[in-house]
């Protein structure tokens, strides 16, 4: 297995199973917090008060901070320590066009050579996206979070490019980052976004194999939060 491999299979593990490490445990309690928002853009990351709030010690917590300098969720300012990576239109423009470019070919390439079991996967993972999105009171956001990221893997699972994998895995966290922006600015302003049904549009083209189609859906589907959030630009500035 080349090293790249091995950094999908552990980036993957991560996001399924139980940290194995203390520095993989502070890592991604670190990545929800900037993710979702706990942690705000800019803000100064200070180790001495982070390690107990973290429990764990200094060195561990450099350690995690370090994993998500290389996530580009945090930034490094040489000797005066850590911070939360900045937030603007222009970076949400750029990680929305290179996922776009990465993403919808990967997904022809695997509607091309995804076989049987590919197609199983995919009606799997749809069906349990759907049950979350068909909620009465609306979909958990973790839970959906979790299930809406198995479905865009899926889609891509029969393409055989790990540099592609490892770089939309980390695009995708980018993307959440700015889609928690998105859900709090569309609570304040009307939005009659119906995301199950941009996720049915996907799943029915790549499941009949339409691989334009497809590209075509999900591509619509990345850039509508980017479009969204232009809209509302003067209160993504606030």
């Amino acid at each position: 297995m080349t090293r790249l491999m091995q950094l999908v299979a552990s980036q993957t593990q991560l996001d399924a199973l139980a940290p194995r490490t203390l520095a993989e445990r502070a890592y991604l309690s670190l990545r929800h917090d900037v993710v979702c928002g706990k942690l705000v853009p800019g803000e100064k990351l200070r180790v001495e008060h982070l390690k107990d709030q973290y429990q764990v010690g200094a060195g561990t917590l450099r350690e995690a901070l370090s994993l998500l300098v290389s996530d580009a969720l945090v930034t490094v300012e040489g000797q005066r320590g850590f911070r939360v990576a900045p937030i603007s239109l222009a970076d949400l423009e750029d990680v929305t066009n290179t996922r776009v470019m990465l993403e919808t070919e990967a997904l022809r390439q695997s509607i091309r050579h995804g076989d049987t079991q590919w197609e199983e996967a995919l009606v799997n993972s749809y069906q349990l996206l759907t049950q979350t999105e068909s909620n009465p009171s609306g979909p958990e956001p973790a839970l959906w979070e979790q299930r809406n990221k198995h479905f865009h893997d899926t889609l891509i699972s029969a393409f055989d490019s790990p540099w592609t994998k490892y770089i939309l895995g980390i695009l995708y966290r980018h993307a959440e980052r700015y889609r928690n922006i998105n859900w709090r600015l569309t609570a304040a302003h009307s939005s009659d976004r119906k995301v199950h049904d941009e996720h049915e549009t996907i799943f029915q083209a790549a499941i009949n194999r339409q691989e334009a189609r497809a590209a075509l859906a999900l591509e619509a589907h990345v850039r509508l939060t980017h479009d969204i959030m232009k809209r509302q630009n003067a209160s993504f500035a606030k």
